[in-house]
């Protein structure tokens, strides 16, 4: 397959309103409209510091960087680090450019190797980077990512380069814990927020401690600011789970229920497995466990958690972790980017659908 041509993060990114928008709701997104040409500035700053870290040796090597970049998801840790810096009081957000750019590039990775495993054919409506470029190219960008990752993270001190090498490990952890529960709903919640803390939690927290250490915040608020951020990243991926089975395609840009299609037990599949009868637990039990499901299988899982009410158990958990984030502002200076963060938080309790 040819490749399609890359394009620049910035240009196929959506515009930061809309970012904004799709974490707070549009009744808030009015409210906070002072801060988008700030926070534009903080994001294209940080893009442009990535950008510049792509460039390879090889030309497939960049176009393959540069097009993971534009498909690898939207710029919520950026926007985070930003509102998180610029909630101190700070002026400039120019010293965290590097490290917003570091892990926005070990996200990007992630999800190029997650394609890879997960044999994804589209990612943010586009092809999958294993569908672009071809499986073994993929695998090597994902490394390359990772790499430059580190490149920028060395801008910065040891604690913080060490913060950002652990919350890497802590992602690979959690890939294997989540491949070793696959088409298994018998592993329960508990190894279920193992992975989530994991794969998708400890990198938010690494990078908004690592902005409170960077603004000389106490040791108190460095904790205060890991907390929120994998408070917020866990209510997050609650909100991602309950999209895949009754979100948009069209918004999400790839098909509904990849996680029952891959056999990923989410919070949702798992609350549904407890509350069946028996016969019918038995039922969603086997069709989950196949390899190839067809889509009349999909649909049926799908009648099966609606009949549940495993919906509401999710819903629920998601409200939970976001007061939780919340809660843990309080360490923070009261303002209109304390105001965006919990804003933020709360938007992943709000119903996306």
């Amino acid at each position: 397959m040819t490749a399609p041509a890359a394009r620049s993060s910035e240009s196929s990114e959506p515009s930061l309103e809309v970012l904004v928008g799709q974490a707070v709701g549009s009744r808030s997104i009015g409210e906070l409209a002072d801060l988008l040409p700030v926070l534009s500035e903080d994001l294209a700053a940080v893009d442009r510091r990535l950008q510049s870290v792509l460039p390879a040796q090889y030309r497939q090597l960049t176009d393959a960087a540069s097009y993971a970049c534009s498909t690898g998801g939207k710029r919520v840790r950026p926007l985070l680090m930003a509102a998180m810096y610029r909630a101190f009081g700070q002026p400039s957000t120019v010293a965290i450019h590097s490290l917003a750019a570091a892990f926005q590039l070990i996200h990007t990775a992630s999800l190029v190797h997650d394609d890879v495993i997960d044999h994804a054919e589209l990612r943010r409506g586009r092809p999958s980077v294993p569908r672009a470029f071809g499986l073994p190219a993929a695998i090597v960008t994902g490394d390359y990512l990772f790499v430059r990752a580190f490149e920028l993270a060395a801008d910065y001190t040891r604690g913080i380069i060490l913060r950002c090498g652990e919350a890497c490990a802590d992602l690979v952890e959690g890939e294997v814990l989540q491949e070793a529960s696959r088409f298994d709903l018998t592993t329960g919640r508990e190894h279920y927020f193992r992975v989530v803390e994991r794969k998708t939690a400890a990198i938010i927290a690494a990078a908004l401690a690592s902005v409170a250490e960077i603004g000389g915040s106490a040791t108190a608020v460095v904790d205060a600011c890991a907390t929120y951020g994998k408070a917020v990243g866990i209510a997050f991926q609650l909100r991602d789970d309950l999209l895949d089975v009754y979100g948009d395609p069209d918004l999400l840009g790839k098909p509904l229920y990849a996680d029952f299609r891959e056999g990923n037990p989410t919070l949702i599949s798992l609350a549904a497995y407890q509350r069946l009868d028996a016969g019918r637990r038995a039922e969603f039990e086997r069709i989950f466990a196949l390899r190839r499901k067809q889509p009349g299988d999909l649909l049926r899982l799908r009648n099966l958690v609606d009949e549940t009410g495993a919906y509401e158990v999710a819903a629920r958990e998601a409200t939970e972790w976001a007061e939780r984030a919340v809660r843990s502002l309080d360490a923070l200076p009261r303002g209109p980017y304390h105001d965006l963060l919990d804003r933020m938080a709360r938007g992943a309790a709000v119903r996306p659908f």
